[in-house]
């Protein structure tokens, strides 16, 4: 099981465009966290620039804006969630290495936390996580667009 942490990305089309390939993948969970915009604006109503985006699938996952990430994460730690930041870091293994399923081949409760697009994952959050892992760069820019980087990883955890 994957669940994902939106950790105060700013753009309402990189959170559509990551909600659309979570559904594609069979996600069933996100939680946005601080700044990041969810379905709905601030008065309940749809969000048609998101919708555009998203495509529905805003309408399929299950979906939460959660203030305090802190309390998040120690939440699905205690569910027995494997936290997973997805960043640059000296601490991060390749992307390549991460594993969705346990020593026995059953699924592994993952939850993996995509940040900010300009300041990547809080370093409150990265201190938190149980495994940071990094896709390398060869080229001369430094990152991929958010809602890029968590399709590739996302579809390279899944086998797809």
């Amino acid at each position: 099981m994957i669940t994902l942490i939106l950790d105060n990305i700013r753009s309402v089309h990189n959170v559509g465009s990551i909600f659309r390939t979570a559904e594609t993948l069979g996600i069933k969970e996100i939680y946005c966290i601080g700044t990041t915009p969810t379905p709905l604006d601030r008065f309940g109503r749809k969000r048609k620039d998101f919708a555009k985006v998203a495509l529905g699938a805003e309408d399929i996952l299950k979906w939460e804006h959660v203030s305090e990430a802190a309390t998040l994460i120690k939440k699905l730690k205690k569910s027995g969630f494997e936290v997973v930041a997805l960043e640059q870091s000296p601490r991060a293994v390749d992307y390549k290495s991460v594993k969705v399923t346990n020593n026995s081949g059953g699924a592994k409760k993952v939850a993996i936390i995509l940040g900010n697009e300009v300041d990547g994952v809080s370093l409150e959050l990265l201190k938190s996580v149980d495994i940071i892992a990094e896709i390398p760069m060869a080229g001369k820019k430094e990152s991929l667009n958010v809602s890029v980087a968590g399709a590739v990883f996302l579809f390279r955890l899944l086998d797809r």
